[in-house]
Formats: C-alpha cells, sequence, structure tokens
C-alpha cells in the first residue's frame, strides 16, 4: 500500500469535470461500476490488477484515492485507460431521458416490418420490448429462441396475426396474446393497414 506521501490521484482528462483541489476525484464507484459490469468480483480484480483486496475495497468505498501506480494497474486489469476511468464521472442521473435518435431501430425491408429497441442493452438476453411496426402483407418470422423464452404482444394499431409451432390466433387493436417462443414463430400484418405492436420477449 502507498505510503501518504506518494498518494497521489491520476489527474483527470480534459472531457471530465475537475473536481475542486481541496477534494480529490472519486473514482472509487466507477471502478465498482466497471467491475460489476465485468462480473468480477474483488478477488479477481485484486489478482488481475495486483493490488490488495483491502486496498480495492477501500478504493471502492471512496475511503482511499489510489496512486497513480495503482489507477493505472486497475484500469488496465479493467480494459480501459485512465482518460476513460475519469470521463465516464458525472453527476448521478435519478431519471435518464434517451431521444428518439438514440433508440436503435431494425428494419426489415424485404419483409416490410421495423422494430424499435425499447429496453436497455444491458437487458438483452433478459427481458427485451420493442416497437413493431408492420406494413399491409408484413412479416416478423423467426425461428426458436433458447429454451423457456415467451412472447407478449400487445396490438397498438390495425389488426395482426400470431403463428406459434403451427397454431394461428388473429387480433384486433388492444388484443394481447402470450405465447412460447422456444418453438419457430411469426408476427404477421392482418390488415390492409399498418399495424404496430409492443412485443415483450422474456428469455428462458
Amino acid at each position: 500500500m502507498a505510503s501518504s506521501a506518494t498518494r497521489r490521484t491520476a489527474p483527470s482528462s480534459a472531457s471530465a469535470t475537475p473536481a475542486p483541489a481541496s477534494a480529490p476525484p472519486r473514482v472509487g464507484e466507477q471502478i465498482q461500476r466497471m467491475r460489476t459490469e465485468r462480473k468480477l468480483t474483488l478477488d479477481d480484480l485484486s489478482r488481475a490488477a495486483g493490488v490488495s483486496k483491502s486496498m480495492l475495497s477501500e478504493i471502492e468505498r471512496d475511503k482511499a484515492n489510489p496512486t497513480i501506480a495503482v489507477a493505472w494497474r486497475l484500469t488496465n486489469a479493467l480494459g480501459i485507460s485512465l482518460d476513460q476511468l475519469f470521463a465516464t464521472q458525472r453527476a448521478h442521473e435519478t431519471i435518464a431521458v434517451s431521444g428518439p435518435h438514440e433508440i436503435p431501430t431494425l428494419d426489415g425491408h424485404d419483409a416490410k416490418y421495423q422494430l424499435r429497441v425499447w429496453g436497455p442493452i444491458e437487458l438483452a438476453g433478459k427481458f427485451e420490448w420493442y416497437e413493431l411496426t408492420l406494413q399491409p402483407g408484413g412479416a416478423l418470422v423467426s425461428n426458436a429462441h433458447e429454451p423457456g423464452t415467451r412472447e407478449h404482444l400487445t396490438v397498438l394499431a390495425g389488426a395482426i396475426e400470431v403463428e406459434a409451432d403451427g397454431d394461428t390466433k388473429r387480433l384486433k387493436l388492444a388484443d394481447t396474446a402470450r405465447y412460447q417462443a422456444d418453438v419457430p414463430h411469426a408476427i404477421r400484418n392482418a390488415g390492409k393497414t399498418e399495424a404496430k405492436a409492443l412485443l415483450v420477449v422474456i428469455h428462458g
């Protein structure tokens, strides 16, 4: 562990908000978040960075500020640069807002459908929700997802036909279909006008 004489924090990058001179940057929360995102335990990161577990615990709880050398070891083990660590510092957002241009959109031009991905990317593969738009004649045809996966589809406009494992149901406005998605399945526009639906996928 570094002595108090050598305990210096790494300089922040130009894009980070500078901390007051009397208050060194608090990096503990950022390191803990990145460690958790990578599914690393304190022991894992401690061994990978060559930093004692007790020191890492103090840093994550903002009880101690890392030296430049320790910060470099930690960021190297996490696969990021020092600049990235400090550039991510910002005030905690109680409400995070995404504009329309930040919502990923999948276009199936030939199949005449559009999927807007409303769910956050970190939940992909676990719990997802989409806005599905189908043009007349449009269809979203899917192979079987992993065992136990189910879909929940609510019609917001138009008429939609859902097929799963050979069974077919026609839905009208405000109807909701719940069905297995670990079998081949399809969602089709059953009318002559544009159809929209909320599609929720819960993976098994």
